[in-house]
């Protein structure tokens, strides 16, 4: 399931960013074929070893980091950074942009003006605006045009725009883990960061933590 296995690589496995790489799946014969297109969400001091390793590999990758200076980078024959960040909403025409250097669109909006119609891998390390995310991918079905998710959450706190008391949030995000389950997503591999703390929702809680890592892969995916 790690990318390490492909390259080689120890360093790969100091982060938790795996990917399915079963035969019965498309990923492992996409790679092969030079024809892997990954798109990452993260901030700038993020690790990009992932994305590196991708690349690597003969992926297409695309790095959403709005605090880069340039609008596109490209770094190497198959790696891109994009001054744009990922959210579950587009910006109000009618409003000034946030800041002048950034762009805020949803990952559906991204799609149509890259011309790219689907992505092989989505990894996303967004501070707990994943649950507001994912959402917005599964009600315009936007999730069904990706082959792997590898999504950080966090469960300390509600999130970004989640609201109501502890059972509400928690209803929330187990509604959100079961939709990907009836789009047939099947969650292959999870990761505890135990160097965060034992938080859920504000409270402590024995042996659990704040902050996990889940991959699923969209069994449907050709």
């Amino acid at each position: 399931m790690n990318l390490s296995s492909l390259r080689g690589n120890s360093e790969a496995t100091k982060r938790p960013w795996s990917v399915c790489l079963d035969e019965r799946f498309s990923l492992i014969h996409r790679l092969r074929n030079k024809q892997c297109r990954l798109y990452s969400l993260g901030l700038g001091n993020d690790d990009n070893q992932f994305e590196i390793s991708m690349a690597n590999s003969g992926c297409e990758v695309h790095r959403f980091d709005p605090s880069i200076k340039s609008a596109h980078i490209q770094e190497g024959q198959h790696l891109w950074y994009h001054r744009l960040s990922v959210d579950w909403r587009d910006p109000n025409p009618a409003i000034a942009a946030h800041k002048l250097h950034s762009n805020t669109k949803k990952l559906g909006t991204i799609l149509n003006e890259f011309g790219h119609q689907k992505i092989d891998v989505l990894k996303a390390d967004v501070e707990s605006a994943e649950w507001k995310i994912l959402e917005n991918l599964i009600l315009e079905d936007v999730v069904e045009q990706i082959g792997q998710l590898v999504f950080e959450v966090h469960i300390h706190w509600p999130g970004f725009e989640v609201s109501g008391n502890d059972s509400t949030v928690v209803r929330y995000w187990y509604s959100l883990l079961r939709e990907l389950e009836l789009k047939d997503f099947r969650l292959f591999h999870t990761y505890k960061d135990l160097s965060k703390p034992q938080m859920l929702l504000k409270k402590e809680a024995f042996n659990a933590s704040s902050c996990y890592t889940l991959s699923w892969v969209n069994t449907r995916w050709k």
